[in-house]
């Protein structure tokens, strides 16, 4: 190891595994860096040596895209508070900084909160904004739809500023990064006064969602939906901002020891006789989720909840106005395929266009549609079959998939998906001209080095 990466916290036997245990690496070194000259070292060794550098977050994508065999750099030190502007509502904060920190240490004891987020708090800031990360909500965009400005490192180790106002497509673009433009260093955010939310619980059935959809996504603030498999049975939950006071629903007896507990043993069992899943998909409807309920909480204690335990993953965002045809497709294609057996729940939310260059929801609004498949105890159920029909379908009707989660969508298909695609590659290239910031995900994603994503004619610039 060069004697000026000694001097940077770094590992040279770190093993990396997200938190799905889905994907895993071990790269050659990994780092830690405590300031901007520290990092500003590791591009140029890894220029010098030829090494690929890629950053990881919180490890919670279920996905290999942040996997490497060269340079791993963590930005957890990176995890100051800068700023906290109280007047506007708006924090400026360093990229290793986390939701849960926030939420929990720094946003409610100066009567702030995020506006909208997704389900779990795990993620860091500069990870959350770059890969299209969001909350539900008819009115709102993906997270980085709050950020006012970003500072990032690019390859060379310069430093540049954006924001709306100041290099506006480089916000654009950066506010979906992918993690190919850089290292993001300082985000700042608009938030909102504190605020709590009134979480209504309701069971149904996916037809009447499906013809009253576009009322219940315009009657609530925060709305989203549970369909489960083999049956016709939902339950929605409508959130909307109240004044009224805190009350706690729920118990732990049924969240937690049977929705969680019982129901991984349930599912391990199925691991063996598959024909149970249907019964185990009715059972914990009716004990965990029919009927209503209604709770008064903090916002964040709303917007997230328990994902369980290990799992597959994969959502994809729908055009809007395609939801209710692709849904009931779903169901007519479970109908006929009885062999094949489809774990709860699907999870549908809904997110408003943002304008954001690589986002699902840059150009227009649409339903992100999540299908799972759990691991119980580690154990890989086959879904397979499920997975390409749900891919295919989705395609079919103009579907884009959550840039963090398993997909099999080359560059060809992304170039459809996205009217900016290969303005997007443009900027990348002239920011990391020797792909510095590829992985084998990308590779394999996009193709060797990524300089044939960008039109033949764009090649020649």
């Amino acid at each position: 190891m060069k004697e000026s990466l000694m001097k940077i916290p770094c590992k040279n036997n770190h093993y990396f595994q997200n938190w799905s245990q889905t994907y895993s690496c071990k790269p050659e070194l990994y780092f830690e860096p405590r300031c901007t000259d520290d990092l500003r070292v590791i591009l140029l060794e890894a220029k010098q040596l030829k090494k690929k550098v890629k950053v990881v977050g919180g490890g919670l994508s279920p996905s290999d895209i942040a996997c490497t065999n060269h340079f791993m750099i963590s930005m957890k030190l990176f995890n100051k508070i800068l700023e906290i502007d109280k007047t506007n509502c708006v924090i400026t904060v360093e990229s290793g900084v986390t939701i849960y920190q926030l939420n929990n240490h720094v946003l409610p004891s100066n009567g702030l909160a995020l506006s909208n987020m997704g389900s779990v708090s795990g993620q860091c800031v500069g990870g959350i904004i770059g890969t299209g990360t969001h909350g539900t909500g008819g009115n709102f965009g993906s997270f980085a739809s709050c950020v006012l400005e970003v500072t990032f490192m690019i390859s060379d180790g310069s430093i540049i500023k954006c924001s709306k106002e100041k290099n506006g497509e480089l916000f654009q673009a950066v506010c979906c990064h992918l993690g190919l433009l850089g290292i993001i260093l300082v985000v700042k955010i608009q938030c909102e006064p504190a605020f709590k939310l009134h979480l209504k619980q309701a069971s149904g059935l996916l037809e009447d969602n499906l013809v009253d959809l576009k009322s219940l996504i315009s009657q609530s603030q925060h709305f989203r939906f549970f369909w489960f498999p083999h049956t016709d049975y939902v339950v929605n939950f409508m959130a909307d901002r109240t004044k009224r006071p805190l009350k706690e629903g729920g118990s732990w007896f049924w969240s937690q020891l049977v929705g969680h507990y019982v129901l991984e043993f349930f599912l391990w069992v199925s691991t063996f006789f598959p024909c149970l899943v249907p019964f185990i998909n009715r059972l914990f409807f009716k004990m965990c989720y029919s009927g209503s309920s209604e709770s008064v909480r903090r916002s964040d204690r709303v917007f997230t909840f328990d994902c369980l335990f290990k799992q597959y993953v994969t959502e994809w965002a729908i055009p809007q106005q395609n939801t209710v045809t692709v849904l009931r497709k779903m169901r007519e294609w479970i109908i006929a395929n009885s062999h094949v057996k489809v774990h709860f729940p699907v999870e549908v939310r809904f997110v408003k266009q943002d304008g954001i260059m690589l986002a699902p929801s840059g150009d227009e609004d649409v339903t992100y549609i999540g299908i799972i498949s759990f691991r119980p105890y580690g154990k890989i159920v086959p879904h397979d079959e499920w997975w390409n029909f749900f891919e295919n379908l989705a395609t079919e009707y103009g579907g884009k998939p959550h840039w963090a989660k398993a997909h099999k969508v080359k560059a060809d298909d992304f170039r459809r998906m996205y009217p900016k695609f290969d303005r997007f590659m443009e900027i990348r290239r002239q920011l990391d001209p020797t792909c510095m910031f590829w992985n084998d995900y990308w590779r394999r994603v996009m193709g060797k080095d990524g300089f044939h994503m960008v039109a033949p004619e764009k090649q020649r610039l």
